[in-house]
């Protein structure tokens, strides 16, 4: 329900009084299981971000590795689409965050090696910049094609994401298996 207040009306407007209300109980009963209002709203975004980690994550586990990053991308743009409420709560905990950078990039660098290594396009070098890509630039270019698409989408719910989604990971795989 906080996720869903949250997505509504935004951190800032998001009161206490309001979870409360909502929840049908009352504002000393959020305190007895929240210490404050940023307590709960750092659970909210917990929740928002599991979600999608745990989705992105089983369909990247059910892809062969030269898929996974195409599973990785699809799952993503999936999910944020079907949750554009979660969408606007995983964004402020992004942006709102003290994980760092690497958090975000890694795992689908690591996919995108994994996929040239399962293709046999790996030069055998070690971490991310396999065959002259540096694929740590390669997934913050994906990360913010990502989040530019899903972006698109809450602005305007005709433009279709999953196309989008096709597009990029078309793009992808031409860098990843030339």
């Amino acid at each position: 329900m906080t996720v869903r207040l949250i997505a509504e009306h935004g951190d800032a407007a998001t009161s206490l009084a309001r979870i409360a209300e909502a929840a049908g109980i009352t504002k000393a009963a959020v305190l007895y299981h929240f210490r404050s209002k940023d307590a709960l709203v750092r659970a909210a975004h917990e929740s928002a971000l599991t979600g999608l980690v745990e989705h992105v994550g089983r369909a990247v586990e059910s892809a062969d590795a030269e898929q996974a990053p195409a599973a990785y991308i699809r799952s993503m743009v999936g999910y944020l689409r079907d949750h554009p409420g979660h969408t606007r709560v995983v964004i402020a905990a992004v942006s709102d965050d003290d994980r760092r950078s690497s958090e975000r990039w890694r795992p689908l660098a690591d996919l995108m090696a994994a996929a040239r290594r399962a293709r046999g396009t790996d030069s055998g070098t070690e971490g991310p910049a396999l065959e002259g890509t540096d694929l740590r630039t390669m997934a913050l270019i994906v990360g913010g094609g990502i989040d530019a698409i899903v972006a698109e989408h809450l602005d305007h719910p005709d433009y279709d994401p999953l196309a989008a989604a096709e597009e990029l990971v078309t793009m992808l795989d031409g860098v990843l298996f030339p």
